[in-house]
């Protein structure tokens, strides 16, 4: 692809330039994290199931009319992404009680949201990614209040696609994390990836997890769960 210097390297993928400024080559890695970089694991095999999951989703988004920086897939653990100056906040959306909320506020897991509830997190490793509301993100220049609407906006428009495509595949989509980029006329779009390290899906029959909380919770194997979610995915588009 030419050009190769790394940009940046993540938990779960690196960043390449390539000769295109506008241009990102994205590498994704056969590593598993949790604990925020703590529990670390090479996992053969997963960094080319969420290159496929992504371009998929991504894809679908694109027919959707969701702005995004994804470009296409461009070998089985690579994909071409816009540059974009990324927003340092997670965005993450809850359907459903899980994880690190039903904790917090002592709400059994499981239990169906009457709305979606949107929540920020400050992207900063030394500070553990604290959680943080609008006038944090405003007082810390991350975003203005108007940039701050269409990230939400724009947040729960990708929860209503993915609840409907995952509904259409058999999975409950209980909550997900996304980051935005901003291009340079300051467009924002969706950035990242959506694989199972970044929502939680269980089966709508069983209930079983289909996620990286199978690494978290020591519960088997991932690579079986995230190929589950990869031919379920084909078999929808097929």
């Amino acid at each position: 692809m030419g050009k190769s210097n790394l940009l940046y390297e993540g938990k779960a993928k690196r960043l390449f330039e390539t000769e295109d400024p506008q241009v990102l080559r994205v590498v994704y890695l056969d590593q598993a994290t949790a604990l925020n970089g703590v529990r670390k694991d090479m996992i053969q095999g997963k960094a080319e199931l969420n290159n496929q999951i992504t371009a998929i989703i991504f894809e679908y988004f694109n027919q959707k009319g969701l702005l995004n920086h994804f470009i296409k897939k461009i070998s089985k653990d690579e994909q071409l992404v816009e540059s974009l100056k990324i927003i340092p906040l997670e965005v993450v959306i809850r359907n459903v009680s899980a994880g690190s909320f039903s904790k917090r506020l002592s709400i059994s897991e499981g239990q169906q949201l009457e709305f979606p509830i949107l929540e920020f997190y400050y992207k900063d490793d030394h500070l553990d990614d604290p959680m943080i509301n609008d006038d944090h993100v405003k007082f810390l220049k991350i975003a203005t209040e108007e940039e701050i609407a269409t990230i939400k906006h724009e947040a729960h428009k990708v929860n209503r696609v993915l609840l409907d495509l995952f509904k259409q595949i058999g999975i409950r989509l209980i909550d997900f994390k996304i980051e935005f980029g901003r291009r340079p006329d300051g467009t924002i779009l969706l950035a990242d990836e959506i694989t199972p390290d970044t929502c939680r899906l269980w089966d709508e029959k069983t209930s079983s997890h289909l996620d990286k909380d199978v690494y978290r919770k020591n519960l088997g194997e991932i690579v079986p769960v995230y190929q589950e979610v990869l031919d379920r995915l084909k078999q929808k588009f097929n």
